[in-house]
């Protein structure tokens, strides 16, 4: 079966830095799961759960590669926003994803929550995505348990337009990071 038009296949997603530095505008990103379980988090995860917790003064010991990229992008002139939906009450995974926020916000992201039971009437895609300058979707793929399948590259219009149209009336009912408590 052929694939439909507008659609790239996983081997062919630019990397993340390649989306990124490409960005002209605008990025923006929608969580939608209550557990991830890819591989660069695991061993941060299973520290957070034995009690450690990042410090916000030691920027060396969580500044990482991503954060780099980000504060980058967002000093071209580039917005960033993350808003998340989740289960309440929240599960560990996304507690220790509360508790890290901290850094994507030092790197410059702008970050929303919204409960699950306020977006039941939201349309909303069945994949996480990031959407770049209202042209290009990037899906992120998941496995049942949060292990990670790849990406998936849109560009065709009435796919943009709802993830777009998705992720701004997610955003307008979030709550700031800042006043989200897990």
């Amino acid at each position: 079966m052929a694939e439909p038009v507008g659609r790239v296949m996983s081997s062919n997603v630019p990397s993340f830095a390649e989306l990124f530095r490409d960005c002209e505008h605008s990025a923006v990103h929608l969580e939608m799961r209550d557990t991830y379980a890819v591989d660069y988090e695991k061993s941060g995860f299973a520290a957070w759960q034995q009690g450690h917790r990042l410090n916000p003064d030691d920027r060396a010991s969580w500044w990482r590669p991503w954060l780099d990229l980000v504060s980058e992008t967002v000093a071209r002139g580039v917005a960033i926003r993350r808003a998340r939906i989740v289960s309440e009450p929240v599960t560990d995974y996304i507690k220790f994803e509360h508790s890290g926020t901290f850094t994507n916000i030092e790197a410059g992201e702008k970050v929303r929550w919204l409960p699950r039971r306020r977006a039941s009437d939201l349309s909303l895609p069945g994949n996480d995505f990031w959407l770049y300058d209202d042209r290009l979707v990037r899906f992120n793929h998941f496995t049942g348990e949060g292990t990670s399948l790849g990406g998936e590259m849109v560009d065709d219009p009435a796919v943009v337009e709802l993830c777009s149209s998705a992720f701004e009336a997610v955003w307008e009912r979030a709550t700031p990071h800042r006043d989200y408590e897990v």
